[in-house]
C-alpha cells in the first residue's frame, strides 16, 4: 500500500489510539477539569431533563449538550464524566473523513470512493495538536470544528439547503461560527465563478495568487457587481442562518452568552500576529517542503519583502503598523496572567514580557511569517480564494481579548487543508512534529500534575 493512498486502515489505527487514550484519561482524570466543571454539569441537568437550568458562567449556546443527549439517547450512554467525553471523541474520530472530502475540493481531486477511506495526509491533519488533545475532554471545540467543516463540505458540494442547516448547528456549538457560515458560501461560489464554462455568464476577474499585483484588485472590484446576481438563489440559506443569528443576538442582547464581564469584545490586533507565529511553527515541516526546498523559500520571501523600492517601501511602512499595533492593543488578560495551568501563561511571562522590548522584535518575523504562509497556500489558488481564509479569520480573532490557542483551531485547519502538493516525506516529518507535540502535552496533562498547581494543558 502506498503511504499516501486512501485505506481504511488509517481510520482504524486512528480509532483504536484515542480510544486507548480516552480510557487511559478517564482513569486517571475521573473528575472534571478546568472548563469541565462547568459544561460537564450542564449537560447532566439536560440529562434529567431540566431544560430550563443554565449556568451563567458558560459563554457557548448548548450545542455540545444537545449533541451529547442525542449520543445518550441513541446508544443508552449515562452521563457521567467518562461517557460525556464520548462525545468529543466521536468528533474527533469524524475529523479524517470531513477533511478528505475538503481536500478533494481544495485540490481539485476527485471523492474518495469511500466515506471510510481517508489518506495519510488526512489523519496527520486530523491530529492536530490543539484538535487532537481536546477531542479528550468535555469541551466545544472540537464539535464546533467539525460542524464548520461539514458546513462547508456542503456548500462545496451545492446542497446549500444542507449547508444552511448546518450553519445553524455550527452557531449552536460557537457563536463566532457565522463567520465560517459565510465563508462556506464565498469559497464555494469563488469556485463556480473560477470555473464558469458558459460563455454567456459574466466572469469574477480572479488572477492566480503568486501572479497578481495590486491593480488587479481594482479589476476585480469592477467584475464583482457583474457577477452579484449569480448569488441568487444559492445564497437563501446562508442568508437565512444569518437572520436566525442575528434574532439571537438581538435577544441576547449581545454576541456573549454568559459571564460577560470576563468575555467583552475588543479589538486586540495582535491577536492575528500570534495566529500568524503559530501556525508558522505548526506548519513548519510543510512550509519547508517550499519548491526548491527552505532557502527558496527564503529567498522568495525576500524578494516579496525587499524585491524593489516599492516594494522595500511597503514593507517599512507594514513594520511600522505591526510595531503601532503591538503598542496600542496588546491586552494583558487577567485570565492570562493568573492561570499557571496553560502554556500561554508561562510563554507571555518568560518570553514576551521578559523584556519590554520583546514584542517588537517579533514584528519582523510576523511579516516574513505571513508572507511564507501566502506563498504556500497561494499555489494553485487564486487571489481570492487565498486571502477569503484571511479576511474570515479576521472578525474572529480581533475581538476575542485572551491569547488561547484554540481560537487558532478552525482557521488552521482551514490553512493547512489549503496547501497543495505536500510531498509524502513532508507529510510523514507533520506526523512525527504533531505525534512529539502531542505525547509531551498529553503525558505532561496526565503524568505531570504539580501539588497546588494542577495539570498542565493548553
Amino acid at each position: 500500500m502506498f503511504p499516501n493512498s486512501p485505506s481504511p486502515l488509517y481510520l482504524v489505527a486512528f480509532f483504536a489510539v484515542n480510544v486507548a487514550i480516552l480510557r487511559e484519561l478517564n482513569h486517571v482524570v475521573h473528575e472534571p477539569y478546568m472548563d469541565e466543571p462547568f459544561h460537564i454539569p450542564q449537560a447532566q441537568a439536560y440529562c434529567r431533563g431540566e431544560w430550563l437550568a443554565w449556568d451563567p458562567k458558560i459563554t457557548t449556546p448548548p450545542g455540545l449538550y444537545i449533541l451529547s443527549i442525542v449520543l445518550h439517547n441513541l446508544f443508552m450512554l449515562k452521563c457521567n464524566v467518562a461517557m460525556l467525553r464520548l462525545t468529543p471523541l466521536m468528533a474527533l474520530l469524524a475529523l479524517p473523513i470531513l477533511i478528505c472530502q475538503l481536500r478533494a475540493f481544495y485540490h481539485r481531486l476527485p471523492p474518495p470512493r469511500s466515506l471510510l477511506t481517508p489518506s495519510l495526509e488526512d489523519i496527520v491533519i486530523a491530529a492536530f495538536p490543539i484538535a487532537w488533545f481536546f477531542g479528550f475532554l468535555y469541551y466545544t471545540d472540537v464539535p464546533s470544528l467539525v460542524s464548520v467543516l461539514a458546513t462547508i463540505v456542503a456548500a462545496t458540494k451545492r446542497r446549500h439547503a444542507l449547508a444552511g442547516i448546518l450553519g445553524v448547528v455550527s452557531c449552536a456549538f460557537r457563536q463566532t461560527n457565522i463567520i465560517w457560515v459565510i465563508y462556506a458560501f464565498i469559497i464555494n461560489q469563488l469556485a463556480v465563478w473560477r470555473f464558469q464554462k458558459n460563455p454567456g455568464q459574466p466572469r469574477l476577474y480572479d488572477p492566480p495568487a503568486l501572479e497578481a499585483r495590486p491593480s488587479d484588485l481594482i479589476k476585480i472590484l469592477a467584475s464583482v457587481f457583474k457577477v452579484l446576481p449569480s448569488l441568487f438563489p444559492s445564497c437563501i440559506p446562508y442568508l437565512l442562518c444569518c437572520m436566525t443569528f442575528m434574532i439571537f443576538v438581538r435577544w441576547n442582547g449581545g454576541i456573549v452568552l454568559g459571564d460577560k464581564s470576563n468575555h467583552i469584545p475588543v479589538l486586540h490586533i495582535p491577536q492575528v500576529y500570534y495566529f500568524v507565529g503559530f501556525a508558522t511553527a505548526l506548519a513548519s515541516p510543510i512550509l519547508l517542503c517550499h519548491d526548491g526546498g527552505p532557502l527558496t523559500l527564503m529567498l522568495d520571501v525576500r524578494r516579496r519583502m525587499f524585491g524593489s523600492s516599492i516594494r522595500i517601501a511597503v514593507t517599512s511602512i507594514a513594520l511600522v503598523a505591526i510595531i503601532l499595533t503591538i503598542h496600542l492593543f496588546t491586552i494583558h488578560h487577567p485570565f492570562l496572567l493568573s492561570d499557571n495551568r496553560h502554556y500561554t501563561f508561562y510563554i507571555w511571562r518568560r518570553v514576551f514580557r521578559l523584556h519590554p522590548v520583546m514584542p517588537y522584535l517579533f514584528a519582523p518575523l510576523y511579516l516574513a511569517s505571513a508572507w511564507a504562509l501566502f506563498l504556500r497556500i497561494g499555489k494553485e489558488q487564486t487571489l481570492l480564494q487565498s486571502l477569503l481564509l484571511f479576511f474570515a479569520t479576521l472578525p474572529v480573532l480581533l475581538p476575542t481579548p485572551l491569547l488561547e490557542p484554540r481560537y487558532f483551531l478552525i482557521p488552521y485547519i482551514l490553512l493547512r487543508i489549503q496547501i497543495v502538493d505536500v510531498p509524502m516525506w513532508a507529510v510523514i516529518v507533520e506526523g512525527i512534529w504533531y505525534a512529539a507535540i502531542n505525547f509531551v502535552t498529553m503525558y505532561i496533562f496526565l503524568y505531570a500534575e504539580r501539588p497546588g498547581v494542577g495539570r498542565f494543558m493548553w
